[in-house]
């Protein structure tokens, strides 16, 4: 009972040996992340199609549920980019924006992904998010976050926009050029600079004038909180408002009130797909970035307990004004850069942006949206990574069309489609991978007892006997694959008179698998051939065990496929002897670890 508590709720491991030090480090992440995650909650509030302080309040509770239940002692969780555009995509297609409508369909969105997040760490599913591949991923997110720039540009150029992809936002955009309004436009246009400077161009020149590391990065950091507060002061001052500069204007100061999602079917019905693919990538997003910071200090990472603090979260979000959260990447290296020792600075975090939430929402009134939205731009960019292609082009040209197809999906028909693409892109290139195992013919490497590809190693064999490793499960997608390759090695051979399947890789055998190896196995008796098995894992054959093939199996099974050749041919070589023997399969020189 204590042990399931504990991993239930890790605070209770990690807060028994919290101390000073670890208090110390914590609060100094806090101040850096809480600075950071001020204009960015703002800004993707914003990019959800929410008022701005829903990004605020989508940042405290959630991160203090995380602190209580999540494993990694530096993910920050919160408003991310990819989420909230997911969001604005899948509301905006039920209920118009501006709308109280808009924002209690937020509230049940994040609702129904934390439930199902909750469900899916309860019944321990962390593996469903295996079904998108790496790539897919990557591909997703850089054309998501094409998309989020290009939709950005309307409060760049104070202009009106919409679209859904980014045909709809060009073609918008275009017709909307002529109504630029140049004052916005400077101001957003200055701040981009100024902020893709920051980032890459304030740290040396800090450095020439002999600052630490530590300084250095603390103050590169607040370039988002220099911009706001640079362009804020400078409508106040000069009245932009009033030339047509679109600001932030009231936002409550106050804490996040209590709220309720809506319960009503229709809604939650239209909002269920959205919701299972906004949990599916945002729980792979955090997972990622957790797994990542976790082995550079060498912690553990529970992505069934992980989906149980992302749900406990997002169930947050849905009782305090917000909208669906999970672990930001940028804030949470911020956070681990920063020293944070464990999920106290997440809380640390949170009062920080209280504080926020009740003394400084007046000072962001004249806080142009424009500014926001150079914020979310450069975050967005630094996502976009086009090198995938290349290097899975370069790699498997499979992978490459998989990632091609989201990335096109995705920037022609939207982030939903490109999710949906890609989920089903992952599943059909996994099916299509393993329908097709790769099936090597083996032979014996002279004085070993290992056994290779014929085709890549000079290999001793008997014409009598066809050895072939299967380097594949075996399941219904392969198992008429094995099927075929038997019969089309073994039918034209009349010398074959043994066929033994090395069975090293095959870690399950199906039902169907099973059927398929009772009619090998009977067809090879039919033309006087034996079917023998070796290196069969032990888990596999307990399930053999349960069936009857093994009992109609017209050969044996063997512990080794050295002692499967040595019972069934005089070809085999005990390792030592250095005698010439027939049957030598001249193949190719051996490429290095290939098998």
């Amino acid at each position: 009972m204590k042990t399931a508590l504990m991993r239930h709720l890790p605070i209770l491991t990690w807060g028994r040996v919290y101390n000073r030090t670890a208090l110390s480090n914590d609060l100094m992440a806090a101040l850096i992340v809480t600075i950071m995650l001020i204009p960015q909650s703002l800004a993707y509030a914003l990019l959800a199609g929410l008022p701005p302080e829903a990004g605020l309040y989508a940042s405290i509770a959630p991160i203090m549920l995380y602190a209580v239940f999540g494993t990694s002692r530096a993910l920050a969780v919160g408003p991310v980019a990819v989420v909230s555009l997911m969001t604005a995509a899948a509301l905006s297609n039920i209920v118009e924006q501006g709308t109280m409508g808009y924002a209690v369909a937020a509230l049940s969105l994040a609702a129904l992904s934390g439930i199902i997040l909750l469900a899916m760490g309860l019944f321990r599913l962390g593996f469903v998010a295996n079904f998108l591949s790496h790539p897919v991923i990557a591909g997703f997110i850089t054309a998501s976050g094409i998309i989020i720039a290009a939709s950005q540009l309307k409060h760049i150029l104070g202009i009106n926009a919409e679209g859904h992809n980014l045909f709809e936002l060009v073609m918008s955009l275009g017709e909307h050029l002529p109504e630029t309004n140049w004052v916005t436009a400077i101001i957003g246009v200055l701040a981009t600079g100024f902020l893709f400077w920051v980032r890459k161009g304030l740290k040396p020149l800090l450095k020439r004038f002999g600052l630490s590391d530590a300084l250095t990065g603390v103050l590169v950091k607040t370039g988002p909180v220099v911009v706001v507060a640079a362009t804020t002061i400078s409508v106040w001052a000069f009245g932009l408002a009033d030339r047509g500069v679109k600001i932030v204007g009231a936002v409550p100061q106050s804490l996040p009130p209590l709220t309720l999602p809506s319960f009503s079917p229709d809604l939650l019905g239209q909002l269920l797909v959205p919701a299972f693919l906004i949990s599916i990538i945002g729980f792979v997003e955090s997972i990622s970035v957790a797994q990542t910071l976790a082995a550079k200090k060498r912690q553990r990472i529970d992505p069934d307990q992980e989906l149980i603090g992302l749900g406990a979260a997002n169930v947050g979000a849905a009782l305090t004004g917000g909208f669906p959260v999970t672990g930001g990447f940028s804030r949470s290296v911020v956070n681990f850069d920063a020293g944070a020792e464990t999920p106290a600075a997440g809380a640390f975090t949170a009062i920080g942006l209280m504080i926020a939430a009740l003394a400084l929402t007046p000072l962001i009134y004249f806080l142009p949206k424009a500014t926001l939205a150079a914020t979310i731009i450069v975050a967005v960019l630094s996502l976009v990574d086009f090198s995938i292609l290349k290097r899975s082009w370069d790699y498997s040209k499979a992978d490459f069309s998989a990632v091609l197809a989201t990335i096109v999906i995705t920037l022609g028909f939207g982030v939903e489609a490109g999710v949906s693409a890609g989920v089903g892109l992952s599943i059909l290139l996994h099916l299509y991978k393993s329908s097709k195992p790769h099936i090597a013919e083996v032979g014996q490497i002279a004085g070993t007892e290992h056994y290779r590809n014929i085709l890549r190693h000079d290999v001793i064999t008997d014409p009598r006997i066809v050895s072939l490793r299967v380097d594949e499960s075996l399941y219904f997608a392969n198992a008429r694959y094995l099927e075929d390759q038997i019969q089309d090695r073994v039918a034209g051979d009349k010398a074959v008179r043994h066929v033994i399947l090395q069975c090293s890789a095959i870690n399950d055998i199906d039902f169907s698998a099973l059927e398929s190896l009772e009619a090998i196995n009977s067809r090879l008796h039919e033309m006087n051939v034996k079917l023998h098995l070796s290196e069969v894992k032990g888990p596999v054959m307990d399930r053999l065990k349960r069936a009857h093939f093994l009992s109609e199996l017209t050969g044996e099974v063997f512990l080794s496929q050295f002692a499967a050749d040595r019972a069934l041919s005089k070809s085999a070589v005990v390792p030592g002897d250095i005698e010439a023997i027939e049957g030598v399969t001249e193949g190719t020189e051996p490429a290095n670890g290939q098998a």
